[in-house]
């Protein structure tokens, strides 16, 4: 069907204040935004909610990966394009579409008011309209994104599902082998020739995070409690700022080092990770602003 990858029809639609919209969203798909949300979400959200949102996101994104290079898709006629940041990837499935319906509609469940479910379909409709805006991705990649993180999401409802309550009181040592087999086996499995570096990467991600977590739970077993909301603001600012100088003080070390290659940018992914759960929450006790 034509539609489904004629991208003319955008063109009239085009204008400076839409295109600046649409990178808003489209900003909401990029790696600086889990950057702010998933540690910020761990702080101040409830860290099971976080915990949950992490691992829908790496495994949508794990899923995600692997069928782009699997069906090699190739995005519009790069004529269209308003975001270059997507150079030399593919087009089906779109990822952005795939994680903003997985996520958004996990936040939404979570909340369970009228408001974040139309919060959370406003947000998702912005997202996904926003590649087909800006050219970088065709109705069927978009459909195909949203068909998928639909299927994700009900494996996730089963794996979250009382009959494998077992699986997530298993020890950490057994989560973290859990993440190094699959990362092993997306080297292994990754289809066409691809490599799978950037996704692998988001694994090392979720080894840091799970392991940050562990300390956290071991040092403050009991939710903590936040202080009033004028101080959680500069607490979380305060957080981010230090979360991002040590993402560039660590890649230039590894520069430095002449370690920049992949399993330096899995360390350091990890090392991120294990900040936003284990350091940062450890610093907010000792300074007091949170018990």
């Amino acid at each position: 069907m034509e539609f489904l990858h004629n991208m003319e029809w955008v063109l009239p639609l085009r204008s400076d204040a839409a295109t600046a919209i649409a990178n808003g969203f489209t900003w909401l798909g990029y790696t600086t935004f889990f950057l702010i949300a998933l540690p910020l979400a761990y702080w101040f959200w409830g860290r099971d909610r976080a915990m949950r949102m992490t691992v829908l996101i790496a495994i949508t994104a794990i899923l995600n990966g692997w069928l782009k290079d699997l069906w090699q898709d190739p995005r519009p006629n790069p004529k269209y394009w308003l975001d270059q940041r997507v150079l030399g990837s593919y087009g089906r499935p779109s990822g952005h579409a795939q994680v903003a319906f997985a996520m958004w509609s996990l936040i939404a469940w979570e909340i369970r008011q009228y408001w974040a479910y139309a919060a959370a379909a406003i947000i998702i409709t912005g997202v996904c309209f926003s590649r087909l805006y800006l050219g970088v991705h065709d109705v069927d990649d978009v459909l195909t994104g949203v068909g998928l993180a639909i299927i994700g999401l009900a494996i996730f409802a089963w794996l979250l599902s009382p009959k494998l309550e077992a699986a997530h009181n298993w020890p950490m040592l057994t989560h973290l082998a859990i993440i190094v087999v699959a990362g092993a086996v997306l080297f292994i499995t990754w289809p066409n020739g691809e490599k799978p570096d950037s996704t692998v990467g988001v694994l090392a991600l979720l080894f840091g995070w799970v392991l940050g977590a562990n300390m956290d739970r071991k040092l403050a077993p009991a939710e903590p409690v936040l202080p009033v909301w004028w101080l959680c603001v500069p607490m979380g600012l305060i957080g981010l700022v230090i979360l991002f100088a040590l993402q560039s003080g660590l890649n230039h070390a590894a520069h430095a080092l002449g370690a920049d290659g992949t399993v330096a940018r899995y360390a350091i992914n990890a090392a991120l990770a294990f900040y936003m759960t284990g350091l940062a929450p450890l610093a907010f006790r000792k300074l007091g602003l949170v018990r």
